[in-house]
């Protein structure tokens, strides 16, 4: 059984970022959720102490515990969920790299998502497109064949750092009649001929994040830059022909292994409204008292904490089972995503709620995590999907 118990090293690197999302992000939140534009100063900031760069997920790979990432996650969100998909958006491609990548790509093309404390670069992960969200088998984008490389066509949607990255990790069909078995994933450098940024979204919330359509008009890449190599693609593909299992999609397998990072974001946003519901609680008086002495105000709040909580217990324990190499049995991974997001929703808006007109305007912090909440329903699987994930692991026993 896991001891969630927190080492002292952990709770040093815990305050660590907590100090950094305190004072390095925080106080520009809402500026960046203004102008939506992408927080660069915030990202050197990062990288300058280490926590943004590719040693960073080098050590956080190495804790024994798996809990090192979702608490930097939830940490940094309770700064700005929108500054935190900034600095950690990168994890994603990264992710997909080390996942199907062999161990030279890995070493080769990791270090470029990053670049250095002076001069930051960007990793995406590109495999949404306009009619092809959960269900991947749907992907259009196209690789072929030609001059010992393969050319990429196809427009994703909703890119993270789409257009902007100097690594975009994209996964695109080699062979149509194969569904999801017949995809590959490729890396295409930052420049490449083809290779455009679209349109870029304005959003409800995380707006700090940059997502973008990502276009590719006849790009061509080097044979090298498929990920995993040719031996490894041609084996998957001849299973799938003779009818064998080739195994999950290696975008879904991606987005499975990072759930629980997902839903530590979400934490952080729930365990941020929740406190300033407090604090404002203590200090708001109705009737000749503060209201948190109302039973109906300290209930809620009550309910707040004891949801949060809940979630980063699921959360904890999905990241714990997935350093340990426990499977998910009961797609504990989708469990801790759904309650998490579905809790930073609620307590949000129960933060709102308390804080009454005050909750509705700018000047309080809570209806911007309102707004950030609800993309944490959606991405990466909406809510809908991580039901469907859990009950058919259910059904399968």
């Amino acid at each position: 059984m896991a001891d969630f118990a927190l080492t002292a090293e952990q709770k040093e690197f815990r305050k660590w970022v907590h100090d950094f999302a305190e004072k390095e992000i925080r106080p520009v939140a809402s500026e960046y959720d203004e102008t939506e534009e992408f927080p660069w100063p915030v990202l050197k900031k990062a990288a300058e102490i280490g926590l943004y760069a590719f040693d960073f997920y080098m050590q956080v790979g190495q804790d024994d515990s798996g809990l090192m990432m979702p608490i930097a996650l939830e940490e940094s969100a309770w700064g700005c969920a929108g500054i935190t998909l900034g600095i950690f958006g990168t994890g994603l491609p990264l992710a997909a790299l080390a996942a199907s990548g062999t161990a030279e790509q890995t070493l080769a093309w990791a270090p470029k998502m990053f670049g250095t404390p002076e001069q930051p670069a960007l990793g995406a992960f590109c495999v949404t497109e306009a009619n092809a969200g959960s269900d991947v088998s749907a992907l259009r984008t196209t690789a072929k064949r030609e001059r010992d490389g393969w050319l990429i066509n196809g427009t994703k949607i909703f890119i993270t750092n789409g257009g902007i990255a100097d690594v975009h990790v994209v996964v695109a069909t080699v062979d149509p009649h194969l569904g999801h078995r017949g995809q590959a994933t490729f890396v295409v450098d930052k420049g490449t001929p083809g290779l455009r940024q679209g349109k870029k979204e304005k959003k409800l919330g995380i707006r700090a994040s940059h997502t973008a359509e990502v276009v590719f008009e006849d790009c061509w890449i080097p044979g090298e830059n498929l990920i995993g190599g040719e031996e490894k693609l041609q084996a998957k593909l001849e299973r799938a022909r003779s009818g064998q299992s080739s195994g999950k999609s290696g975008a879904l397998s991606t987005f499975e292994a990072t759930r629980p990072s997902v839903a530590a974001q979400a934490v952080g946003i729930a365990q941020a409204s929740w406190e300033y519901a407090r604090d404002y609680a203590k200090e708001r008086t109705t009737f000749g008292r503060p209201i948190i002495e109302h039973q109906g105000v300290a209930f809620q709040l009550a309910d707040m904490a004891m949801e949060t909580e809940a979630a980063r217990l699921l959360t904890w324990r999905a990241a714990w089972m997935a350093r340990t190499g426990q499977p998910f049995v009961h797609a504990e991974g989708s469990m801790s995503k759904l309650k998490a997001g579905e809790v930073a929703v609620k307590v949000s808006e129960q933060a709102v709620q308390l804080l009454g007109g005050y909750g509705y305007i700018k000047d309080f912090p809570v209806e911007k995590w309102y707004r950030d909440s609800k993309i944490y329903t959606l991405f990466e699987g909406t809510s809908e999907i991580q039901r469907l994930v859990i009950s058919r692991a259910l059904a399968a026993e």
